[in-house]
C-alpha cells in the first residue's frame, strides 16, 4: 500500500505535449458559454436525486467568501494580474499499475520557482522545469456506467514554487489509454488564485489535452467548469456514461459532458469504464514538496480530508486497493469505499 513508484511495475512512456517520463505505480467545445447544440443528461443525478440548481454567490467571489455565506459555487474572476492558462496547465496521470512521475515543461508556477528548504527544484538540461507528481490513490478494475463519491473541498497550501494540488475521481478504459476526470484543484496557472475550483479533463489514447475545455461541452447555464468553490465543504462528484456522452455532475447539477466522438473520431471505443479511480495529486517542483495534499492534515487524523462512500453505476461491489507514492503524503483506509489521505508535505 505504501509502495514507491519504482515498487509498482514496469516504466512506460507517456505521450505527452512536453518531454516525459513514467515510473511504476484539436479543440473542439465551448471554453465556458454554454453550447448551442444541447443534448439531455439523464434524468437523476448518478446518486439518485433529481437536479436543482446550486446557490451561487457573486461573479468574482472567492472561497472564503462562499463558505461563509453558504454558497455552492461562484463564476470565476479571470480579470486579476495572473491570467489563467488551463490549456497549459501540467496534469498528472494514474493507471491500474503506474504513475506519471515526472515530466518536463516551459510553464514556470508564478513566481519563478525557488529552491524549498532542505530539498531542490529539478531543471531539464535545456533549462526547462521538471514537474514532479506525487499521489494518494484509491483504484479498481472495474467495468461501471460511472462513479461517484463525497469529496472533501479543501484550500490546501499550494507552495510558491508548485504547480497545483487537487482532488479528483476518473474513469478509465482498461488500458487506461482513455479517461475522463472531474474534481477540484488549487492552481495558480489554470485558475489564477489559491482558491480551489472545479476542473474537468480527459485523455484520448493516453494523449492530454487541457483542463476545462477541448472538447468539454458546458450543459448547465448556471455553474461552469472553472467555477470557484467554498472550503472545508464536502460536496459530491460524479461521473456517468449516457446516451453517447461522459457526462460530469457536480453538488445538484449535471455541469456538461465529453462527447463519445472525441475517441470514435480517433477510432476508439470508450464508453463503459475498466479501472475507476479516485485520488489526490501534487504536481511539484521537488522531490519533497511543501504543499498540502488535502487539507494539509495528516490521514493519521480525523480531521483529514476524506473521499467518502464511493460508488458505482452498474458495476461490481466497491473494493478499492489503496496507496500512496509519497512517505509525505500518507494514506488511511477506513473502508473499501472510503479513505482519508494527504498531509502538509515536507515542510
Amino acid at each position: 500500500m505504501n509502495a514507491g513508484a519504482e515498487e509498482t511495475g514496469a516504466a512506460e512512456q507517456a505521450p505527452v505535449a512536453v518531454e516525459a517520463t513514467v515510473d511504476a505505480p484539436g479543440e473542439a467545445g465551448a471554453e465556458g458559454a454554454p453550447s448551442e447544440e444541447r443534448v439531455t443528461p439523464p434524468v437523476v443525478l448518478p446518486w439518485g436525486e433529481r437536479p436543482a440548481r446550486i446557490r451561487k454567490g457573486r461573479p468574482g467571489a472567492n472561497s472564503s467568501t462562499l463558505r461563509a455565506q453558504g454558497f455552492d459555487a461562484a463564476d470565476a474572476d479571470t480579470s486579476g494580474t495572473v491570467q489563467p492558462r488551463g490549456r497549459y496547465g501540467p496534469k498528472g496521470r494514474s493507471s491500474r499499475s503506474t504513475y506519471l512521475r515526472t515530466e518536463v515543461t516551459d510553464i514556470a508556477p508564478p513566481p519563478e520557482p525557488v529552491a524549498p528548504p532542505g530539498g531542490s527544484t529539478t531543471t531539464a538540461a535545456d533549462g526547462k522545469d521538471k514537474v514532479t507528481y506525487l499521489y494518494n490513490v484509491g483504484s479498481q478494475p472495474a467495468e461501471t456506467d460511472g462513479i461517484y463519491t463525497n469529496v472533501t473541498i479543501s484550500r490546501p497550501k499550494l507552495d510558491r514554487r508548485d504547480y497545483h494540488t487537487l482532488a479528483e475521481l476518473a474513469v478509465q478504459s482498461a488500458d487506461s489509454q482513455q479517461i475522463v476526470e472531474v474534481g477540484w484543484n488549487v492552481d495558480r496557472v489554470v485558475n489564477g488564485d489559491d482558491d480551489p475550483h472545479l476542473f474537468v479533463y480527459h485523455w484520448v489514447n493516453r494523449e492530454p489535452s487541457c483542463y476545462n475545455a477541448c472538447g468539454f461541452v458546458q450543459y448547465s447555464k448556471n455553474v461552469l467548469a472553472g467555477a470557484t468553490l467554498p472550503y472545508d465543504v464536502t460536496k459530491k462528484f460524479g461521473i456517468q456514461y449516457f446516451d453517447g456522452a461522459w457526462w460530469i455532475a457536480y453538488d445538484s447539477e449535471w455541469i456538461g459532458y465529453f462527447p463519445e466522438e472525441l475517441w470514435t473520431d480517433e477510432g476508439v471505443k470508450f464508453n463503459r469504464t475498466g479501472l475507476v479511480q479516485v485520488f489526490g495529486e501534487v504536481a511539484a517542483t521537488s522531490d519533497k514538496p511543501c504543499t498540502d495534499m488535502g487539507n494539509g492534515q495528516r490521514s493519521d487524523r480525523t480531521s483529514s480530508a476524506l473521499m467518502a462512500s464511493i460508488s458505482y453505476l452498474n458495476g461490481p461491489p466497491v473494493s478499492m486497493t489503496m496507496r500512496t507514492t509519497s512517505d509525505y503524503y500518507p494514506i488511511a483506509p477506513l473502508s473499501a469505499r472510503t479513505f482519508r489521505y494527504g498531509g502538509p508535505g515536507a515542510c
